[in-house]
């Protein structure tokens, strides 16, 4: 367990340490998005390696996410017991772990291997972000806390603008595009020799990335990052939470734990089915890669839009009000939208361009439900965010209720499943939040 003298409260870290950690952080909050939204090119690509149906292929996206419901509450025992910075720096080496599961998947071109990979991979973050959100959410004035919030989103959102088109660079081959055209023409040895190639691109990359991750683990532990004590509870507050036993007796935590589900699965859908989305109106994979970089930068522009207002010309829950009204709007623009327009030199259909608006409109959902859900918890903090962070496993189901969908009607009409999200997130935004004790509690 971790030397309490270790720990300091957050109010007395100078300024500069302040800073220093809020660089770290945004370091690891770097390395989330890139590791994350690489997804968002890995399902297309594993769906014609593999030869996938649409629900398959979002297997990747599921593999991935559902680790943070099955290891998100065992993580904040691991920080408890041993602290953020060693928990950190065994979440990194979780991560490597997966990465090099690639490695074999790769040479047996075998999907489940992957699978497991990938969630390895999300196990590995589900330890670094039960750490990493709540750290930054303490770490400064809690009415800032959505600014702070915004600048890990700009390190997560940056690396997730890179991250397709780095791996689309290093994997993707000129004339990839007419070798995928050709494949359903070949004969099974030929077309079983191209998809072997194929996958096996991914080997050295990810030795890489697993290598790195490694390192990040190794500087992560010897870094100036301090422990930070969340146990800590004012006077006021341990006397508000004096009959509190269970961490169920937070409404407003657990209904934010479901908009954080909700959330972030209507994120994941924005970013990781535009490619499919583009392709079905005739864009092929090469030149639909830059879609989720559109997406995430549309995300950037919202998270500088939030650090300039808040709380200066707009509060937190203010700005969380209308992100979600956006996002109900442009889902429905979406489903009823159409007609070709041409924008940075793409001519494609107009409701393409409002699933890449979605970007902006889920910018300022995330930082501004977290300092909401986790207000007042004190003692209950870590717990509180580990059910904060299972809640991320919406990135894993709400793709294949997409994919579903797709695969039964269409991909424009799966866009459906986000109308409800939205809705539900409005109602967080206005009332959820203010909830603190249930309607049937005593």
């Amino acid at each position: 367990m971790p030397s309490k003298k270790m720990a300091v409260k957050a109010e007395s870290l100078s300024q500069k340490d302040t800073w220093i950690s809020i660089a770290i952080i945004g370091v690891l909050f770097f390395v989330f998005g890139f590791v994350s939204w690489i997804n968002a090119i890995l399902i297309p690509y594993f769906k014609i390696a593999f030869t996938l149906s649409n629900f398959d292929s979002y297997l990747v996206a599921f593999a991935f996410y559902i680790s943070y419901l099955v290891m998100s509450i065992p993580s904040s025992y691991l920080l408890k017991a041993v602290g953020f910075k060693k928990g950190m720096m065994f979440g990194f080496f979780i991560m490597a772990v997966g990465a090099y599961i690639f490695i074999p998947a790769a040479m047996g071109r075998t999907y489940e291997v992957f699978l497991l990979g990938l969630f390895t991979l999300g196990t590995g973050l589900a330890v670094l972000q039960t750490a990493a959100n709540p750290y930054v959410t303490i770490l400064g004035p809690k009415d800032k806390a959505v600014q702070r919030i915004s600048i890990m989103g700009i390190f997560n959102k940056g690396a997730g603008i890179l991250a397709p088109i780095i791996f689309a660079a290093v994997v993707l081959r000129v004339g990839d595009t007419e070798l995928f055209q050709q494949l359903e023409t070949m004969g099974e040895l030929e077309k079983n020799a191209v998809l072997d190639e194929l996958i096996q691109r991914v080997i050295i990359p990810y030795a890489v990335v697993g290598t790195v991750l490694v390192g990040l683990g190794i500087l992560v532990r010897f870094s100036p990052l301090p422990e930070i004590d969340t146990e800590h509870e004012s006077a006021e507050l341990a006397e508000a939470n004096s009959s509190k036993t269970s961490i169920l007796q937070f409404p407003h935590l657990i209904l934010g734990a479901l908009a954080i589900f909700l959330h972030v699965g209507t994120q994941v859908i924005a970013i990781d089915t535009v490619i499919g989305y583009a392709n079905s109106y005739g864009i092929g994979l090469m030149e639909a890669k830059v879609f989720p970089s559109f997406t995430l930068a549309f995300t950037i522009i919202g998270y500088l839009i939030g650090i300039s207002l808040i709380p200066k010309v707009i509060t937190q829950v203010n700005i969380l009000r209308i992100c979600t009204l956006l996002g109900t709007t442009f889902t429905l623009l979406i489903l009823f939208t159409s007609g070709d327009v041409t924008l940075f030199g793409i001519t494609t259909d107009v409701s393409i361009w409002f699933v890449v608006l979605l970007g902006l409109a889920n910018s300022l959902v995330w930082a501004g439900i977290w300092p909401l859900a986790l207000d007042g918890l004190g003692r209950f903090t870590k717990l509180g965010a580990s059910i904060m962070i299972m809640g991320l496993c919406g990135n894993a189901i709400m793709p294949l209720i997409y994919g579903y969908l797709a695969d039964l009607y269409d991909v424009r009409f799966a866009y459906w499943v986000l109308f409800p999200c939205y809705l539900y997130l409005v109602y967080y935004a206005v009332y959820g939040h203010k909830v603190r004790k249930w309607a049937f509690a005593k």
